[in-house]
């Protein structure tokens, strides 16, 4: 069986996606294009030796029967309106971080989809997905450690362009952080405070950098996230958790260790696409083989709530420096 997919944005992740789909992954194929600028469609075709039919209309492209699947990789503030047109329509659809722009957009979502009586949603966390973490939840599973009481997290990137804002700190990076230790902790945040560090000389004059997120979760579980998109030295994800009796570290990733020149070296990866590029890979082939079944099982609408949620509250914190509450409904038992 093959899954014909619709996309909608061939931009930077896009292209990347329809890269997956087309030439790496198994039983999909990319039938349809949509871009609000129609030459990117053009040469993704090309690039890509699709043959995929192009639409104007991204509305027009939901609706075709060709397409048995949509993938919403457009800009932000589009994400809701397309993703709802998916799920009116039947269609399983995946969507890229974030869900939408505002949590009561993600709740517009979860109501519709509940609406429609299945699961059709999955939102685009791949960090799930990736072998370091899940080997790291599994240690937490097993009571390895024991009880977690604190984590300690970092998220650095070389640098940022000058379009990148202190609030993109957490709606385009932190963003990650509060989906998967959510995940990885089983548990929901109670309440968010940001505070700011010495700023570094290399960033922007409009953007605060470092910051630094203080999480606090049902289960009285500490977290502390440095955000640091300037940090010069590369891509470096970080995530420490204390236990009871232990600490369990998320592992490097695979690097040849040289000895020269009275040095001894690892090398660090600069490009977060490589970071994640086996992560990205796994969640994709979820999606479509979930697609196929009928049964979609990857990281759900509620997901994409829950850290918008959350990134409403250290949106707010940024602002005032105090400690935010977060509050969260109980959770339906669609998302169960």
């Amino acid at each position: 069986m093959i899954l014909n997919l619709g996309v909608i944005g061939t931009g930077a992740i896009g292209r990347e996606h329809i890269r997956r789909c087309s030439h790496v992954l198994r039983h999909a194929k990319v039938v349809a294009l949509n871009d609000i600028n129609r030459s990117q469609c053009e040469q993704v075709n090309r690039e890509l030796d699709l043959q995929a039919t192009i639409y104007d209309n991204p509305d027009d492209l939901i609706a075709s029967p060709s397409v048995q699947a949509v993938m919403v990789t457009s800009w932000g503030p589009t994400h809701e309106a397309f993703v709802l047109a998916a799920v009116n329509a039947g269609k399983a659809v995946f969507c890229e971080k974030p869900l939408a722009v505002t949590a009561q957009g993600c709740m517009n979502i979860i109501e519709a989809e509940m609406a429609a009586g299945k699961r059709l949603v999955q939102v685009g966390f791949m960090r799930p997905y990736d072998s370091g973490y899940r080997a790291l939840k599994q240690v937490l599973e097993q009571g390895e450690i024991g009880q977690p009481l604190m984590l300690h997290c970092a998220h650095r990137n070389p640098s940022v362009g000058e379009a990148y804002t202190t609030d993109m700190a957490i709606t385009n990076t932190l963003i990650h952080e509060l989906d998967v230790l959510r995940w990885l902790l089983n548990d929901d945040y109670v309440s968010a405070q940001v505070v700011y560090p010495r700023k570094t000389s290399r960033a922007s004059s409009h953007l605060n950098d470092p910051q630094i997120v203080l999480l606090e979760t049902a289960q009285g579980v500490r977290i502390d996230v440095e955000i640091f998109v300037n940090c010069q030295y590369g891509y470096d994800i970080q995530c420490e958790v204390v236990g009871e009796s232990g600490i369990a570290r998320l592992p490097e990733p695979m690097s040849v260790q040289t000895r020269r020149a009275a040095t001894l070296a690892s090398g660090i990866l600069t490009d977060w696409k490589q970071r994640f590029i086996a992560a990205y890979d796994v969640e994709l082939q979820d999606f479509i083989t979930g697609a196929l079944a009928g049964q979609i099982s990857g990281p759900s609408a509620w997901d994409g709530y829950a850290a918008a949620v959350a990134a409403d509250a250290c949106l707010a914190a940024q602002n005032s420096g105090d400690i935010v509450a977060i509050s969260m409904p109980a959770r339906p038992a669609f998302y169960a």
